[in-house]
């Protein structure tokens, strides 16, 4: 049987009862999808229901945890917080016009969660509903009272209903055609009410109903032979079984000791979050893309739903380690994008790359994918859209297409020009609200190019390799010495005077983007050594950070927040939840502070990763902050991706073995590591010395132990040197 989580935290047992019999558990069970299900301001995470990186997604519509009512249960979430398709809802007794409407109540103590199987009772009509996903199927059994009528119902007539089989079809986004094909195991029939609600009623006296179906953006042949490929024969309870198989799999990758019962539930949820984007949706050998508008025939995955902004700095290099070959097919889907579209897409979502955000930072992706020796197919057509997206697209934050006037000031001048405050905007192009982002647009694109720089290097183009390391250092002309933040200038090339941690608009964005100058100050994540020269030294930089946490918001937080409601997660003018700030904290390793990175890592997890429905302090976007938690908890981060090298922080565990793909494993030992002993006193690599704060991707993907002696007071000694890697 299955048992409520909370059940397993109270008695503490790793051994349930299952089926008259002792069934072992694994890490799987520590996945509690509850965990940031209310949002501190914005967007809460959703309780996915999804088989790791697979298409169909499921989560009971709700406003968040607080919500105790459902308004719906869809077949398919089709992209990222970003809608849902064939959404049913069981009901009993007579229909009315506005049944529809009536949202059904539920006890949340009652539901049972986990990423491969669901189970919630509806209190004022007594229907237990329970779903299972599979790769592009699904499975609900549906338990309603006895003796009642019973009826599925839907908020359009999309559906045919010819005894047990059940056919759909609709769109999503306006053109992207989704097809159902599904069977129940009891015969029904369909009609309408008010025209507009359809209902499937079920003959007989049958109580329980199971609903098997799959889904395809293909055809409706190409749904029934998914269906009978994957899911027709299969019992519900095995199909679960199964699920549960797939998600051990990926716990089993990342072994941890130690550590307290609430890390290791954030630990492994956050490891599940990690595996639900970017998500596979070719259909064995046909897909449908909405770069091109068409089905296409394919030979290996096409995976699409994306956030680069989001995902660049954690999500993607930690698939580098857990999973390369995985990557290496994302990263073939993105050349493939831009093979049917024109541009290389930094939002891929399936109807097409989706105007968000700024930067074309799937360019240092490519770069970090490189330099840690994945195979890139197509390099040189990668090459070939990443630098045609730097040469001619436009910069604008959240504008697609070709480049305009202010893209051409930028490659003339070397820097984004703002307005004053007040000032009226001049050129149409700029988004309403989004902005101009200055500020944040120079900084992001200075990464870009050195991306791109580094690529054209590797690929023997030289004089792409000097206009592009040139463009590189472009952060440097917003650098203002006096103010010691980076600031917005003018198209005469003159200071904007504004206060860099309040103005802007709101999320800053007229300078900055969803938070403010004290984040965007550290954005030159490709180019420490530079940023430590324009901070006037290693000291000024450690005094810089130490303010950064320290300073003061200088008003209460609903006004700050009513200005910054993205710069979530705050020590001082520090932010937590926004994914421009997750380096931050590593930088003290650059500068001989390595002990101040231990002790900020380690009160950042603790204050804001709880493992309750507040326990992410912001958006977490699909696995890009979640990925922060899975490399911290284990002791280290990739600082900047394009350079193949890891910074050491403090390791929550005990001990963590990661197995990897090669059969090799990498394993972090920390002794007497515990919530008080967070600092490092001596480290070894492989029985070698390490005085420093940093390994190598080669070094990790070669298997080894990395030895850490943890003790409760600060070790100033170890690595007070100032020479960082670069």
């Amino acid at each position: 049987m299955q048992l409520p989580f909370k059940f397993i935290l109270a008695t503490g047992l790793l051994f349930l009862c299952a089926c008259g019999g002792l069934k072992k558990q694994g890490a799987e069970e520590y996945i509690d999808p509850t965990i940031g299900n209310m949002a501190v301001l914005l967007q809460p995470t959703r309780p996915v229901m999804q088989l790791p990186n697979e298409m169909i997604r499921m989560y009971p519509i709700r406003r968040d945890h607080s919500d105790d009512q459902i308004s719906g249960f869809p077949l398919q979430v089709v992209g990222h917080n970003q809608g849902t398709v064939f959404v049913m809802k069981p009901a009993i007794g007579v229909l009315q016009p506005d049944t529809w409407k009536k949202k059904l109540t539920y006890d949340r103590d009652l539901e049972i969660i986990h990423p491969w199987y669901y189970k919630t009772t509806l209190l004022d009509d007594s229907i237990t509903v329970e779903f299972t996903p599979g790769r592009k199927t699904g499975m609900y059994r549906f338990s309603f009272p006895k003796q009642s009528t019973h009826y599925l119902i839907c908020a359009s007539n999309g559906y045919q209903v010819n005894g047990k089989q059940i056919t759909g079809y609709t769109l999503f986004h306006d053109d992207v055609p989704v097809y159902l094909y599904g069977q129940l195991s009891t015969a029904a029939v369909t009609g309408l009410i008010a025209d507009t609600l359809q209902y499937i009623r079920f003959d007989g006296a049958a109580s329980d109903v199971t609903f098997k179906y799959a889904v395809s953006y293909v055809s409706l042949a190409n749904a029934r032979h998914l269906f009978d490929e994957e899911i027709n024969d299969k019992g519900f309870d095995s199909f679960s079984e199964h699920g549960r198989e797939c998600w051990r799999k990926v716990t089993d990758q990342i072994r941890v000791e130690g550590g307290t019962l609430a890390q290791r539930r954030s630990f492994y949820t956050a490891l599940y979050r990690c595996h639900s984007r970017m998500v596979n949706i070719a259909e064995d050998s046909l897909y449908y893309s909405g770069y091109n508008k068409k089905v296409n025939v394919t030979h290996e995955p096409f995976y699409v739903d994306d956030a680069c902004w989001d995902t660049y700095q954690a999500l993607h290099p930690l698939r580098m380690i857990l999973n390369p070959a995985q990557e290496e097919a994302m990263l073939a889907s993105y050349v493939r994008m831009y093979e049917q579209s024109g541009w290389m897409p930094t939002f891929p979502r399936i109807y097409g790359d989706h105007p968000c955000m700024n930067g074309f930072h799937s360019t240092i992706i490519f770069l970090d994918a490189y330099r840690k020796g994945l195979k890139i197919r197509s390099l040189d057509r990668a090459y070939e859209g990443m630098k045609k997206n730097a040469l001619q697209a436009t910069m604008l934050p959240w504008k697609n297409g070709p480049a305009g006037a202010l893209d051409s000031f930028y490659y003339a001048h070397g820097y984004f020009p703002a307005l004053a405050p007040g000032e009226a905007e001049t050129h149409a192009e700029v988004h309403d609200f989004e902005k101009r982002q200055a500020v944040a647009v120079t900084l992001g694109h200075s990464y870009d190019d050195w991306a791109l720089a580094q690529l054209a290097a590797a690929l023997k183009k030289p004089g792409d390799a000097a206009l592009f390391s040139q463009r590189a250092r472009n952060y440097q002309h917003l650098w203002n010495s006096e103010k010691k933040f980076f600031m917005p200038k003018d198209e005469k090339g003159a200071w904007i005077e504004i206060d860099p941690a309040l103005d802007g608009g709101p999320g800053g964005r007229e300078y900055y983007d969803e938070n403010n100058g004290w984040t965007y100050l550290w954005q030159v994540q490709h180019d420490i050594p530079g940023l430590i020269k324009l901070m006037n030294g290693e000291k000024a930089v450690e005094r810089r950070l130490d303010e950064l946490f320290r300073t003061e918001l200088g008003m209460p937080k609903y006004e700050f927040w009513h200005r910054f409601p993205d710069a979530t997660g705050l020590v001082g003018q520090f932010s937590m939840g926004n994914e421009p700030g997750f380096h931050i904290p590593y930088l003290y390793n650059y500068v001989g502070a390595a002990w101040k990175t231990q002790k900020r890592v380690r009160e950042l997890l603790d204050l804001w990763f709880k493992d309750n429905v507040f326990g992410i302090p912001g958006d977490e976007d699909g696995g890009g902050m979640s990925a922060f938690v899975v490399f911290s908890s284990m002791g280290f981060y990739p600082v900047t991706p394009g350079i193949p090298i890891y910074t050491i922080g403090s390791p929550v565990f005990s001990k963590v073995s990661i197995a990897l793909p090669s059969g090799k494993e990498f394993t972090i030992i920390a002794k007497n590591c515990s919530v008080v002993n967070k600092y490092i006193r001596k480290a070894t690599l492989n029985g070698e010395v390490l005085n420093a704060p940093f390994f190598t991707h080669q070094q990790l993907m070669q298997g080894g132990v990395l030895e850490l002696e943890m003790t409760e007071y600060p070790d100033k000694r170890w690595w007070a040197s100032v020479h960082a890697p670069e």
